[in-house]
């Protein structure tokens, strides 16, 4: 039945529609590609394709909120995939219980944080998913959406004037300075690669590429 299913008609994905196997609450909305959908099957506990991060992921596989599956049904289109699961935990990375909080017509939040997921997911993972939050505030109350929704070049040039001021307080020896400036880089980084939609784990994964690789080598090996 696998080799029935249409992942060439949205590039090698299939969306999936995800429900709370006992109450038929809609969860979540992810994508599957073929080896996802395999592994799915084959081990019951949810797996998929992450466009952000360019990579297959287990759900849970950092908080330990798995998708335990009951079902896997395909649409008549042979293009669309409904699974039930037994969610463990919460399945929404903001720690609700679904990823579906958020009132269109009146910007309402309708349903509580439930499990605080920081220490999780990490400081920087966190961050990065409140820039990608922040994408639609209003940029007269939000700094990183005035950012994000402004000029470019306003957004880059934050960029060089930050990494300038850290690299001066890396001279003047002042290691607060230091603190303060490298987590002002940080940040306007994360914001310029959720500008461009670039998961932070896309950059985790370039660096675990490189261990146990010169520097030199690495440098040569890249085309121009």
């Amino acid at each position: 039945m696998i080799d029935k299913i249409d992942f060439d008609k949205q590039g090698g994905l299939v969306p999936v529609i995800v429900q709370e196997h006992s109450t038929n609450e809609v969860l979540m909305l992810a994508y599957m590609n073929k080896e996802a959908l395999e592994l799915t099957l084959s081990t019951n506990l949810a797996h998929y394709f992450s466009r952000s991060k360019q990579r297959i992921w287990q759900k849970g596989e950092s908080s330990g909120h798995i998708q335990k599956v009951k079902s896997c049904m395909v649409d008549c289109d042979n293009d669309t995939i409904l699974l039930k699961v037994d969610q463990v935990g919460v399945a929404c990375h903001t720690g609700r219980h679904n990823c579906f909080f958020t009132d269109i017509k009146t910007s309402q939040i309708i349903s509580d944080v439930e499990v605080n997921l920081d220490n999780t997911y990490g400081v920087i993972d966190t961050l990065y998913h409140t820039i990608e939050q922040r994408k639609n505030s209003d940029p007269a109350k939000s700094y990183t959406a005035k950012l994000l929704n402004g000029k470019q070049n306003s957004m880059l040039k934050k960029i060089v004037e930050e990494a300038g001021e850290f690299t001066f307080a890396i001279k003047d020896d002042d290691t607060n300075e230091i603190i303060y400036e490298g987590a002002d880089l940080v940040y306007h980084c994360l914001v310029a690669l959720a500008s461009k939609n670039i998961s932070v784990d896309r950059i985790k994964q370039e660096l675990a590429r490189r261990f146990g690789l010169s520097g030199i080598d690495e440098k040569n090996s890249r085309t121009n």
